[in-house]
């Protein structure tokens, strides 16, 4: 059909990579954001109608997050969508890092994944300004304390 997938596992990527390259005057880390976008979200030209995001800014380290967004942003289509699913609590059973995949039938297959924490519980206005520059989204509160979003390129 002309269908054009990509997968990645962000978090397992940024988490077990160093993607540090020195420390800045202050003390701080300096991320290698480019290197880390090189290496997950290579997409070859590709561009996309639809984003399945799931939870996985949640876990990325605070440095990837913007810059994986803008990536995103780049490498969809105008009018494009993103489904992302965010946590509304950052302690719980149900923020155990887990990775989703599509079944033939209408069910979504839900399976543990490597216990990365929780990095942040984005709220409904922390995931306002970092899609700001997207033209629009939804919000729903889903069950399990997440957030549902379909964010439009």
């Amino acid at each position: 059909m002309g269908h054009s997938v990509f997968l990645a596992d962000l978090v397992h990527d940024a988490c077990t990579v160093d993607w540090k390259i020195g420390r800045d005057e202050d003390g701080n880390p300096i991320w290698d954001s480019k290197a880390y976008l090189d290496h997950c979200l290579n997409f070859s030209g590709r561009t996309f109608d639809v984003v399945l995001l799931w939870t996985a800014l949640d876990y990325l380290p605070e440095p990837l997050v913007t810059p994986v967004v803008g990536h995103l942003f780049a490498a969809m289509n105008p009018g494009a969508q993103v489904l992302a699913f965010f946590h509304t609590r950052t302690q719980g059973e149900e923020t155990v890092n887990c990775r989703f995949h599509i079944t033939p039938g209408d069910d979504v297959e839900v399976q543990l994944a490597q216990p990365f924490p929780i990095q942040r519980a984005f709220t409904n206005r922390s995931i306002e300004r970092l899609f700001a520059g997207w033209s629009g989204h939804k919000q729903f509160l889903a069950k399990d304390s997440v957030s549902e979003v379909i964010i439009t390129r």
